[in-house]
């Protein structure tokens, strides 16, 4: 039911916001440009970034252009690299804090656990037991902070030191060691790259390799810096410029079309990257995918070719048998022995907000409307959750561009969904259940159909092999975003 207009008056909302990584601030940085008074963020860290804070292995580096990964607002003229180094990025996200006051905006150390709907509003409670409430409850996790440990037989028993690539420990000595680097995406890669010539011996453990775009990486000048700081529009020509949205669009026509002229111009750079970079024809055809590429997330990389045929780095493609005191055995016989085995491993992508226990109308749990597969109507509202949208959800579009632009487009789309309850018309907002279930008939079907569901295995895919991602183009999802469709909500 919806509040009529003569019984309608303004409300003044009280928010929470979990996570302070990109997109928790971006929602706070937003909610304070509007003028609300009433919000916190809950971070579980000591500090805000999110995976940037969490991440600081060696050779982390954003694949996404790093005047393109800024707010659109929080112009940096001091990135030093084209591609940004990730200390560089933490720190960025620190200073645009700083700068905006927020951080006294932000719980640090404070695990929100439990979020349960009592029919008006949200009640919160956190791992110290304390506890608060919400009229809107903004979730912000992300996807790249619960790692992903493999089921290796015997991992536990490494003399060693282990180390996942998301809780690097400085203090480990890699130089003039033996390395193990198992995985081999984006931050595998970045490892490798980084290590082979530190590292007295290393081995790239694979069973799947990876197609590799091929990628100009370069230092910025202090001249292009003060260029840059005297002239944003400098800064404006590489974020919004032809150049950088017309490959994202390439790109994600290649994704959607996987035989499209688009794909066919991805499959010759990286087929002819492969072929010119790797001398070795027997390591070369160690390092040749049998998918097509993209069925993976790309990976971006400069000169990883270059370090494999490094003396010393060895990539290794027969199956992992289990992992002893000294090393780590290999199926078909042979042990590798290590002083250091890094897990580069990734994160349990499935996971978004939990494990928070999330509570909605009618004693409805996430757990429960997750059973099959973590989804959100057009990855932002859920039914039977009422006012509890998400930043990043599921089924939001993911892939080699700024999460940033996604993230504030989607905080466009929410603030028309809070409209209702900033006026008093209503007292929740949720997506109704016929409007999800039309929605994922549709993004199932298509994405199916997109390359992400052409024959490979990638932390994509859903339990059912269901490509987890916006299946249409970036045109389409940016479009999506400009209204909601306000019949598709339950509001009261």
């Amino acid at each position: 039911m919806t509040v009529t207009p003569h019984t309608a008056s303004k409300r003044d909302l009280r928010f929470v916001i979990i996570g302070a990584g990109m997109a928790g601030l971006l929602a706070g940085l937003k909610l304070q440009s509007s003028g609300t008074q009433s919000f916190t963020i809950y971070e579980k860290g000591a500090t805000v970034g999110g995976t940037w804070r969490e991440n600081r292995y060696p050779g982390l580096t954003c694949d996404v252009p790093a005047h393109a990964y800024t707010y659109s607002f929080e112009p940096n003229p001091d990135w030093s690299r084209f591609y940004a180094p990730g200390p560089e990025i933490q720190r960025y996200f620190e200073t645009v804090v700083d700068r905006h006051k927020l951080r006294n905006r932000i719980r640090f150390n404070t695990e929100v656990t439990g979020c349960h709907w009592d029919g008006l509003r949200w009640r919160l409670t956190t791992a110290g037991g304390g506890e608060d409430v919400a009229d809107v409850l903004i979730a912000a996790t992300g996807v790249l902070h619960h790692p992903n440990i493999p089921a290796i037989l015997g991992l536990e028993c490494f003399a060693g030191e282990t180390l996942h690539s998301a809780r690097w420990n400085d203090d480990v000595v890699v130089d003039g060691r033996r390395l193990g680097v198992i995985g081999n995406g984006s931050t595998g890669v970045q490892i490798v790259v980084a290590l082979a010539e530190r590292a007295r011996e290393l081995v790239h453990f694979q069973r799947s390799p990876q197609w590799i775009m091929p990628v100009n990486d370069f230092a910025y000048s202090d001249e292009e810096r003060e260029a840059f700081r005297e002239d944003q529009a400098r800064i404006d020509a590489i974020r919004f410029g032809e150049d950088y949205w017309s490959g994202i669009r390439r790109f994600n026509e290649a994704i959607i079309e996987p035989d499209s002229p688009a794909m066919k111009e991805i499959e010759r750079i990286v087929l002819e990257n492969l072929e010119r970079n790797v001398a070795d024809p027997a390591l070369r055809e160690q390092l040749r995918p049998d998918y097509k590429p993209a069925c993976k997330r790309l990976v971006y990389s400069p000169s990883y070719y270059q370090a494999v045929q490094k003396p010393g780095v060895r990539v290794e493609r027969d199956r992992i048998a289990q992992v002893e005191r000294s090393g780590v055995r290999m199926e078909h016989g042979g042990i590798h022995p290590l002083d250091v085995l890094v897990l580069a491993t990734g994160f349990q992508t499935d996971r978004f907000v939990r494990p928070i226990k999330i509570e909605g109308r009618n004693h409805a749990t996430l757990d429960e409307a997750w059973r099959v597969r973590p989804t959100a109507y057009y990855a932002i509202s859920i039914p039977d959750f009422p006012n509890f949208f998400m930043l990043n959800g599921p089924t939001a579009p993911v892939g080699n561009f700024s999460l940033i632009d996604i993230a504030e487009k989607q905080w466009a789309y929410i603030e028309q969904l809070l409209a209702p309850l900033r006026d008093g018309r209503a007292t929740s907002v949720s997506a109704r259940h016929d409007a999800l279930a039309e929605y994922e008939s549709r993004r199932i079907a298509k994405a199916r159909t997109t390359v992400f569901g052409s024959g490979c295995t990638s932390w994509y895919l859903d339990a059912e092999g269901v490509p987890q991602t916006w299946p249409w183009t970036y045109d389409q999802f940016a479009d999506a975003m400009l209204q909601p469709d306000m019949a598709a909500y339950d509001i009261r």
